[in-house]
């Protein structure tokens, strides 16, 4: 009986000293999307992206490289930089200009003919650089690469021309 309690004495010790330390943040590969995407009049397509953050900080994204495949076609690459600060399971929308070739904007052309029963299969990767924004340990900010997939379809927008969803 006595083993027993000297066992269940330091399996309550180890607990409490496991609660001293610092609170670990939890930090998970954000979610990219196009929420939007518009074909400007000089030919470039803005895109809208939503960078929905799956971590249980808030993260500073500062930039992404990838390439945006449309329609089975030549990817483009898609870079930008910027300072976009997302508290946790939240998001936000960044802006992104990107040169799609011929065989990209024939294939838009088609769908937005279509109207809003057509549908353009698309696929963003690439890689998202971010810092966990960790109030509690600024000196602690470990900067963070997570890849991205993202494989869904755009739609035109009725009313609004040359702007997909």
């Amino acid at each position: 009986m006595k083993r027993l309690l000297h066992g269940l004495a330091l399996l309550l010790l180890a607990t409490l000293l496991t609660a001293c330390g610092p609170q670990r943040q939890s930090v998970f590969p954000p979610t990219i999307t196009i929420q939007q995407m518009r074909a400007l009049p000089d030919g470039a397509w803005q895109l809208s992206l939503r960078i929905q953050n799956n971590s249980y900080t808030g993260m500073d994204y500062q930039s992404l490289e990838g390439s945006l495949q449309v329609a089975q076609g030549i990817p483009v690459r898609v870079h930008a930089k910027f300072e976009l600060d997302v508290p946790s399971f939240a998001g936000d929308v960044v802006q992104v200009e990107v040169l799609p070739t011929p065989a990209m904007n024939q294939a838009l052309h088609e769908v937005a003919a279509k109207g809003s029963s057509g549908s353009l299969a698309y696929a963003l990767t690439g890689t998202v650089h971010c810092v966990p924004d960790l109030e509690d340990h600024p000196d602690n900010k470990n900067p963070r690469d997570f890849p991205f997939n993202s494989n869904s379809f755009l739609s035109p927008v009725p009313g609004i021309p040359n702007t997909f969803r």
